[in-house]
């Protein structure tokens, strides 16, 4: 593993402190449910109120600059406590990959999530001996999937210490430590030298940067010459019209349901990578080529909302069924209801249902936005360092 530039910064010490007094051991249980009974409840209101300041009652016709701005200064902030309330909920309700996928014509949940890292690690040349870095790591899920199907070390990157450990706790599990190391570290600032890794990755982690061109530039400094970067961006297609209130309010509620502080639009997208310095070899939305496909007259295929929807049929596994009976509209009611039962028993902390209704504006958002083109989750980008 490349050494980083410090052990750990003043700030960082504090943040893990304040992670590891809210999540307290549950770092090391079974995520989901468990993990949100035993939370530290002062630490929980501290957390909601941080995360909930920058949304609470602003309107999509209220929005300004000075408001996306102040989002975006307070970036770091949104990022580590949305993943400090939402972790759980994830592990609960999706799965230990934190991201959404394409399905093929009769493809389960699992196998197209795994697919869809293989086709990234194949996109970027990933081989056995090479050493990779993670960009917003999560729990590990991506990270301990590619270190299998590749043979590489991945080094997972996170501003989010809980996550982090469990990483690590999940590595360890699955006998899988000496392939994996998970770091604490903002993605603004990586803590690693120069050149340090042969292959760079990020998997709708990127969207939580206050600027793209400040992320990826960050990346290319560690990234070798003639190592290559890929990357499944959130962004807003070019349907999408801010000017337009109902585009708007479907933007700010992935935002906020998301820890999101400002989504940028493709053409931002690409400007940003190439003013990294990257040389751009390849990009395409991945939401549209389905589409393409379908009208090309291949067999219908899932679209990658389905399962925060309510069409059933697309469930191929009893797993899938009940991803999406806890995902979809009407299964988020009854686990909301269930929560508010949790929460008045003391069972779990206050703002867990808060946090759970955030996360379902948005999902509601997703698919919205997914069905009428206004924003994709997997813009493919890779592109290369040059080696001069």
């Amino acid at each position: 593993m490349p050494k980083s530039k410090e052990l750990i910064t003043t700030d960082m010490a504090k943040m893990s402190a304040f992670d590891n007094a809210l999540h307290r051991n549950s770092n090391k249980t079974q995520g989901g449910l468990r993990a949100m009974m035993n939370k530290n409840r002062a630490a929980q209101n501290v957390s909601v109120e941080q995360y909930f300041q920058h949304w609470d009652d602003k309107k999509a016709e209220d929005e300004t600059e000075d408001i996306r701005q102040a989002r975006t200064a307070d970036y770091a902030t949104i990022s580590r406590q949305y993943y400090n309330l939402a972790t759980d909920l994830y592990e609960y309700g999706w799965c230990e990959s934190f991201h959404f996928c394409r399905f093929a014509y009769g493809e389960a949940f699992s196998k197209a999530m795994a697919r869809h890292e293989h086709y990234l690690a194949h996109s970027i040349g990933l081989k056995s001996d090479m050493r990779v870095l993670d960009v917003g790591c999560g729990v590990g899920g991506p990270a301990r999937e590619i270190a299998k199907f590749a043979g590489c070390h991945v080094t997972g990157l996170n501003l989010n210490d809980y996550q982090v450990q469990r990483a690590r706790s999940y590595a360890a599990k699955e006998g899988l430590s000496h392939k994996l190391d998970f770091v604490q570290g903002d993605f603004m600032h990586i803590p690693f030298p120069d050149n340090s890794f042969d292959a760079v990755y990020a998997i709708e982690a990127t969207c939580h940067a206050p600027s793209l061109e400040g992320v990826y530039s960050e990346i290319f400094r560690v990234l070798k010459p003639g190592g290559t970067f890929g990357v499944y961006e959130w962004l807003m297609t070019d349907a999408y019209d801010n000017e337009d209130l109902a585009h708007r309010r479907i933007r700010l509620d992935i935002e906020q349901g998301d820890g999101i502080p400002q989504m940028f639009k493709i053409a931002e997208g690409l400007a940003a990578i190439q003013a990294a310095g990257f040389e751009l070899e390849l990009h395409e939305d991945l939401a549209a080529a389905d589409d393409n496909n379908k009208r090309a007259g291949s067999r219908a295929a899932s679209p990658w909302y389905w399962p925060l929807g309510s069409d059933l049929r697309h469930a191929q596994t009893l797993g899938d069924l009940l991803t999406v009976l806890r995902m979809n509209k009407w299964g988020r009611v009854v686990s909301h209801s269930f929560l508010s039962i949790l929460e008045a028993a003391w069972v779990v902390p206050a703002g867990t249902r808060r946090t759970a209704e955030s996360l379902g504006k948005a999902a509601d958002a997703l698919v919205e936005g997914g069905r009428k083109r206004l924003f994709t989750p997997m813009y493919l980008m890779v592109a290369k360092k040059p080696t001069t």
